[in-house]
């Protein structure tokens, strides 16, 4: 440690031999003992803490019965982040969170607890990089009490759009394998571009037909037998990658609504995106972003704001909501509206999402936050156009796969669904708190007829409203 970096864990002078062994072993770096009762019974208890690793970024929230304040600071020589918590009571719910910080995550390595004077605890987190960390409180909110969050952000995030082109890549570089039984892969199609030749000359079913409805064969490694959407040029291969956004709603200190038998929203939508995922990107000439891959909260206009960043073709949020009836049933598609909500159900449904950002919890002291919310304002008619066409495919595949809530597509002011530029839709897949639309979304093979439809839907939208232009070179 550097002469000029504080102490991170100094020692106090104490009269009472057992707080100087504590502290003793603070300072030497060990991690937090179970201290007894008769210790330290001022302030505000800790009721419980959560750690959310991601790739993104890390979480770390410790819920009070009191409000905290916390004052912060990052030293470089080693990379840590220092905070001092004032008038924090210790107890057995806080020496759990060292224990919950695992070796697995991406940004932090461990967390250290100590006393730096008499009422005031500092935490220690030792990071594994330069980090971007933003500390900050957040009033109480169903069901949460008073919390004080961490987040540890990565100082140079990965460019997600590289990401995925790097993804497609690989997947292209890897030999094509044939189904089971074949002895050997079919040769590939023509290369089609459907911005330089018009989608009508590929060899596809007609509209309507039995065969357009149905998903393109599957091989047994997960590919469909077709080729990259694609054409050879004087300047080069250019590549027009068709990109879906899918959004698993909520994650994280946001479990979305629970089921009767405790089934959670966040957990679902996961499984259900993930599966949507991998469907798409099977299909050469397509690619899925998720806006999240684990469990982790997303604030609402991140996740648009990463739909455009990959300058996807589609943003597809994908929920499982409930309603204060339980007999409530049926899947619905929505889009963004410019006026009122459709219905008295649409508009308590996207007063209910755009609750997220609330008990996810976001920064709002972010100075960014405000110009992207203004930035997502600008709604358009030709994006509520498109969505309204997207919903309405996706809308009729659903439809045979389980009952429907509404036989339209409905609208409402969704702030998830207000990226100006790219069509939008949400999809609440069943209702949750209907017991037996519960046990549908448990079931595999409901999830596996449900990814089906939705896939099913997004291609049919493709092939009868191209992409504008927008090539990029490979």
């Amino acid at each position: 440690m550097s002469p000029e970096q504080p102490n991170p864990l100094p020692q106090t002078v104490v009269a009472d031999p057992a707080r100087r062994r504590w502290l003793r072993a603070a300072a030497g770096g060990g991690l937090l003992i179970t201290l007894g009762a008769p210790h330290l019974a001022w302030g505000a208890a800790i009721v419980a803490v959560r750690v959310w690793p991601a790739k993104d970024y890390t979480r770390v929230t410790l819920e009070s019965d009191e409000p905290l304040a916390g004052k912060h600071f990052v030293t470089d020589n080693p990379p840590r982040l220092v905070v001092d918590i004032d008038g924090l009571q210790l107890n057995s719910a806080l020496n759990q969170l060292s224990a919950k910080v695992k070796s697995s995550d991406p940004h932090i390595s461990r967390v250290r607890i100590g006393q730096d004077k008499v009422g005031t605890v500092r935490v220690v987190f030792d990071l594994k990089s330069m980090s971007r960390p933003q500390v900050f409180a957040l009033a109480p909110v169903a069901p949460y009490k008073h919390r004080l969050v961490f987040d540890v952000y990565p100082l140079e995030p990965d460019d997600p759009l590289l990401a995925l082109l790097k993804e497609r890549e690989a997947a292209e570089a890897a030999p094509p394998l044939a189904d089971a039984g074949d002895t050997a892969a079919p040769p590939p199609s023509p290369a089609i571009d459907p911005e330089v030749t018009p989608p009508k000359v590929a060899a596809k079913p007609p509209a309507g037909s039995p065969e357009a409805e149905k998903p393109p064969r599957v091989a047994s490694t997960g590919k469909p037998p077709a080729a990259p959407l694609e054409t050879d040029t004087p300047q080069g291969r250019l590549q027009r990658l068709l990109i879906v956004a899918i959004d698993p709603g909520h994650g994280g200190e946001d479990p979305g609504a629970i089921g009767p038998s405790g089934l959670r929203e966040k957990d679902v939508v996961l499984a259900i995106a993930k599966q949507l995922a991998e469907r798409i990107n099977a299909k050469p000439g397509m690619r899925a972003m998720l806006t999240r891959d684990d469990d982790y909260f997303v604030p609402l206009a991140e996740r648009v704001a990463k739909a455009r960043k990959v300058q996807a073709d589609l943003f597809v949020s994908i929920h499982a909501d409930a309603f204060i009836k339980p007999t409530a049933a049926g899947a619905s598609v929505f889009a963004l509206s410019d006026g009122g909500a459709t219905s008295t159900m649409a508009r308590w449904m996207a007063k209910r999402e755009n609750s997220s950002d609330a008990i996810g919890g976001i920064n709002i002291a972010a100075h960014d936050t405000h110009v992207l919310r203004a930035l997502l304002d600008m709604s358009t008619t030709a994006q509520i156009r498109d969505s309204l066409k997207l919903g309405a495919e996706v809308l009729g595949h659903i439809g045979k796969v389980g009952r429907l809530h509404a036989g339209k597509v409905e609208q409402a002011g969704f702030a998830v669904l207000k990226a100006p530029d790219i069509p939008s839709i949400l999809v609440e897949t069943a209702f949750i708190s209907n017991p037996d639309e519960e046990r549908k979304l448990r079931d595999n093979e409901y999830q596996d007829r449900l990814v089906k439809a939705l896939y099913t839907g997004i291609n049919r939208y493709f092939s009868r409203n191209p992409p504008m232009q927008r090539n990029r070179m490979v």
